[in-house]
């Protein structure tokens, strides 16, 4: 009746929804069809199905979330237990939200919720992860796992239909069933119950909820594995650059063998099959990848790709992350090859750029740094190709990029650089959560080189360092990551344009800020958004688990060219400021007093 049409689904590019409420016709049934049932034709539409016993109503999916759901006439109308086979996504702190709603469902109505959801990668860049549940009257009685490698698993409960019954029995509920309106009854010449005493009703449970950190830990985890074994390549390629973003990445891939390895620990055959392909093993083999170091030295290629520019911090945090998750690594220095593209110009043109920090200009030293990111590009591919070969196998690898959600929403990334890969698992995560993943996998994983990469200070390595400058991410961009995660929430989630995020933030942040410093960032954020919007369309297909993702592709359709300086918009925020108290200097002085 209701499909999802916004956001990551377009379900009405191939379904039309059924607009006859309560309503159905005759649907004729193919011959072969007929020949095997006997049966000519089937009642097809909007009705319910009576049992001996009781009576069963269909909703799906994006039905649950509607205000005005199915299952509310259909519970009126005497139907006690509610099906829902969905698709529905992984999405930080999103289950919690679909858990809710079907406990609501049967609070108020009283009855017996099943939900099934898909799990495992659909091809594309959504993870849906599963958590089969069943709920009895706003209760939580049985509930499958969020996340897993498996394709199907089932969750049973026993219920007693009279509970149900019980728990309807209110005057005010009573009279609003008496005057609701009628579905048809489809009648089935069966029972769901028998009498058999003995069987005990499955005791309810509380529900159970992963943290943010475990999500990410499972979630991308899963997702890579089926990309990979659905893609039949033999293995990822990740430049592992020593910051904490190519770090995640790598902890992601980790946290896969991890979970490939418990797998195959448990003697499940298919992941076992899966593996031995992956890892290059002939037909007859008995290898089990019960080791997820093991594993990870046959499946994850590593490599730091390091310049002039480069320190030996993060060539050495790459090289010990690489040993402790048991990467196959590549050590390089690109030097020669970034100084054969500044010679061909400058024998083109007869002019030789310089960085900034040399006496070049703006142009120039941006120049040079996208030089170095992009060869690592193309370093990262040829790479990608060929060390199965080197390492004596057939096949090639999966490139990984590693650009969170923060720098592309602000387009804090070169175009056609590293963070151009086949996939990533962290591009619909915040910079704010991944640090809480590190610090999370440092002890759960027991991986200490992690504790590095968290008081290390992000930075792109891409202009020389002297004594009185280091290139740092959030100088370079003009505001912090926090601040980048808010501004996404109030530009996708609460639908702000400048203005209107300007005048959010004045009463959020006012008691810190001036209201021309919030100005100025506000516009200082659509500015570099909108030039900047052009590079989504580029982006890597990407893991979705952040609700303010710029994802390009589907979920964020909006124009890639925009008038950088909505002049408009920002000539009423000046108005604006410039008239409002500065209520930051009243907490300053009351803090001193």
């Amino acid at each position: 009746m209701w499909l999802a049409n916004d956001g990551n689904y377009r379900e009405m590019r191939y379904f039309t929804p059924w607009a006859k409420h309560r309503q159905t016709e005759d649907h004729y049934l193919p011959r072969m069809v007929q020949q095997v049932t006997g049966q000519v034709k089937v009642p097809f539409g909007d009705a319910v199905v009576s049992t001996a016993d009781t009576c069963i109503g269909i909703e799906l999916c994006e039905e649950l979330f509607t205000p005005a759901s199915p299952h509310i006439l259909m519970g009126l109308d005497g139907v006690e237990i509610f099906t829902n086979s969905s698709g529905s996504h992984h999405e930080l702190r999103k289950l919690n939200t679909r858990i809710d709603l079907i406990r609501e469902a049967t609070q108020k109505l009283g009855g017996v919720y099943l939900y099934a959801n898909q799990q495992g990668c659909d091809g594309d860049r959504l993870y849906y992860d599963g958590c089969a549940l069943i709920a009895l009257n706003g209760k939580v009685i049985a509930q499958g796992s969020q996340f897993s490698l498996n394709d199907v698993e089932v969750v049973t409960a026993t219920i007693d239909i009279e509970d149900v019954r019980s728990h309807r029995a209110v005057k005010s509920r009573s009279m609003q069933a008496a005057g609701a309106e009628r579905y048809q009854r489809i009648e089935v010449p069966f029972a769901l119950s028998d009498d058999r005493f003995g069987r005990a009703p499955t005791r309810f449970q509380d529900a159970r909820f992963h943290k943010p950190e475990e999500e990410i830990a499972l979630g991308p985890a899963c997702w890579l594995w089926d990309y990979l074994r659905r893609s039949r390549t033999q293995g990822f390629f990740l430049p592992l650059s020593g910051g904490i973003d190519s770090c995640a990445t790598a902890t992601i891939v980790h946290s896969m063998c991890r979970l490939v390895s418990e797998a195959a620990s448990r003697g499940e055959q298919d992941i076992i099959e899966d593996a031995r392909r992956i890892a290059g093993e002939p037909e007859d083999s008995t290898y089990i990848p019960s080791d997820p170091k093991e594993f990870c030295s046959r499946v994850f290629h590593t490599c730091y790709m390091g310049t002039s520019n480069s320190s030996a911090d993060t060539r050495g945090r790459a090289k010990e992350l690489a040993q402790a998750i048991g990467s196959y690594h590549v050590d390089l220095n690109m030097d020669t090859v970034v100084s054969a593209v500044q010679t061909l110009f400058s024998t083109v043109t007869g002019l030789r750029p310089r960085f900034k920090v040399h006496g070049g200009s703006s142009a120039e030293n941006l120049a040079l740094q996208n030089i170095q990111a992009r060869l690592r590009m193309v370093l990262a591919y040829m790479f990608a190709q060929l060390l199965p070969w080197v390492r004596g196998r057939a096949g090639g690898l999966l490139v990984l990029g590693s650009a969170n959600v923060d720098e592309s929403l602000r387009g804090y990334l070169t175009k056609y650089d590293c963070s151009s890969a086949d996939i990533n698992p962290i591009g619909g995560i915040s910079k704010t959560d991944l640090k809480k993943f590190i610090a999370y996998a440092q002890t759960q994983f027991e991986l200490p080189i992690l504790e590095k990469f968290l008081t290390a200070t992000p930075t792109a390595e891409l202009e020389p360092i002297t004594e009185t400058y280091v290139q740092a991410d959030e100088a370079d961009m003009g505001m912090t990551y926090d601040e980048l995660s808010i501004f996404g929430r109030l530009r996708k989630v609460e639908k702000c344009g400048p203005y209107s995020m300007f005048s959010k933030l004045v009463n959020e942040w006012g008691s810190m800020l001036s209201p021309l410093q919030i100005a100025s960032k506000v516009k200082l954020f659509f500015y570099e958004y909108a030039r900047n919007r052009h590079k989504m369309t580029t982006l890597t297909p990407s893991y979705h688990a952040e609700s303010y993702s710029p994802d390009d592709n589907r979920f964020d359709l909006r124009p890639f060219l925009y008038p950088a300086n909505f002049p408009f918009q920002f000539a009423k925020i000046d108005t604006v400021a410039q008239t409002l108290p500065d209520r930051s200097q009243e907490n300053a002085s009351g803090m001193q007093e």
